[in-house]
């Protein structure tokens, strides 16, 4: 587990992280996590760069989309495209992070080589869950034609691994979160009583949401159906008969009520998770954060061709439900499954074992966190690549 220490790379260690936005909003979401982290916790001078300030402009509305270059955080902000001949007139880190494989500039590279004392070269790999990430997490790899060497930090869910991303003060907030003031300003209602199930629901487009809206509809317990603007809005829209569900808007079907929230920042997606009493993510960012949370949730994971997400699902399912009972495990493997395009949802079936998935939830919590936050891990791997650097 890693633990706040002293680096002995010194509080002033520089490091560039090279974010490519390829799809929604998880790459730069972790990114900027990330960045922030280092920058407020392990007192890195950090510089992010981004090929797309639209995007980071919706998960952080302080950045200005028509900026080359800014600040936000602490931490300094350039747009990718702007500085093209990055290598040529930048000042080359001490840290270089690509991010989930995303090709830096080879004027950069080519700097990189340059440098008397040759940066620590990180390759920041997607999350997963599967057995093979603790076998290649910080493995190195030598670059073909220049002196430099690239190591692969592989977040995960197991020992071995680089862990996820979480904030020092996350479970201080958590606990000390305000769900009753929350209701009234994010959704300008009072908390729903305990009788209600409330529900977070941040997911891709779905073609499992229609029955499971249904089945909310015409269950015999009310649901609350929280929905920040996204990818499954205009689904929620259409089965309430609705040319859109903005943010503001309510409706009502049977024993299921749902309010549209407007895009959630960044820094607040916890407190909507803390509010929910399960909730429903995509992604990497959201499932890790969910996790934290230590609520029941449903992960809708990124879809890739020849299903060559499914094996990753059914490893993080692997790591979240042991302990579980049988029934309770093989349900929460059903309905996963159901939510990722393989059979239908059953919601009375996956329910029933709420109290069960409730205590996991937690349990899981501090299982992970035992094996140390991504940003300290990460910020060890360097201390122990530039020891040697610093001595030679």
């Amino acid at each position: 587990m890693s633990t706040p220490s002293t680096s002995i790379t010194g509080p002033e260690l520089a490091c560039d992280i090279f974010c490519a936005v390829v799809d929604n909003f998880g790459d730069i979401g972790v990114c900027w996590r990330l960045a922030r982290q280092l920058r407020a916790e392990h007192g890195w001078r950090v510089r992010l760069f981004v090929d797309d300030l639209e995007v980071f402009h919706a998960l952080c509305p302080a950045v200005d989309a028509s900026l080359a270059r800014q600040e936000a955080a602490g931490v300094v902000i350039e747009h990718w495209r702007e500085p093209a001949h990055a290598g040529d007139v930048l000042d080359i880190a001490d840290v270089v992070i690509e991010a989930f494989a995303c090709e830096i500039p080879h004027a950069y590279i080519a700097a990189m080589a340059r440098r008397e004392r040759k940066p620590v070269w990180v390759n920041l790999e997607y999350l997963s869950g599967e057995d093979w990430v603790a076998d290649f997490h910080t493995r190195p790899s030598p670059h073909p034609r220049y002196p430099l060497e690239k190591s692969f930090f592989f977040p995960g869910l197991g020992p071995g691994t680089g862990g996820v991303l979480k904030e020092r003060g996350l479970d201080a907030a958590r606990e000390q979160f305000d769900a009753a003031s929350w209701w009234r300003e994010r959704v300008g209602i009072e908390r729903p009583d305990a009788a209600s199930t409330v529900v977070s629901l941040f997911a891709y487009e779905n073609p499992a949401v229609d029955a499971l809206l249904a089945q909310w509809r015409d269950g015999a317990s009310p649901v609350v159906l929280l929905v920040p603007e996204g990818r499954i809005s205009g689904a929620v829209a259409r089965f309430f008969g609705r040319p859109n569900f903005a943010a503001g808007a309510s409706a009502r079907a049977g024993a299921l009520t749902a309010h549209a929230l407007g895009f959630v920042e960044q820094p607040r997606f916890d407190e909507l998770l803390w509010t929910a009493d399960i909730n429903f993510v995509r992604g990497e960012d959201s499932f890790v954060r969910a996790q934290w949370a230590r609520k029941p949730f449903v992960w809708h994971i990124y879809p890739q061709a020849d299903d060559a997400h499914l094996p990753k699902l059914d490893a993080a399912l692997a790591h979240y439900t042991r302990g579980l009972s049988h029934a309770a495990r093989d349900a929460i493997g059903r309905f996963w499954h159901a939510w990722n395009g393989a059979g239908a949802p059953d919601w009375a079936d996956f329910w029933r074992h709420r109290r069960e998935f409730e205590a996991r939830a937690s349990r899981w919590a501090d299982e992970l966190a035992g094996i140390g936050d991504l940003a300290g891990n990460l910020a060890a791997h360097v201390d122990a690549r530039m020891a040697p650097r610093l001595i030679a």
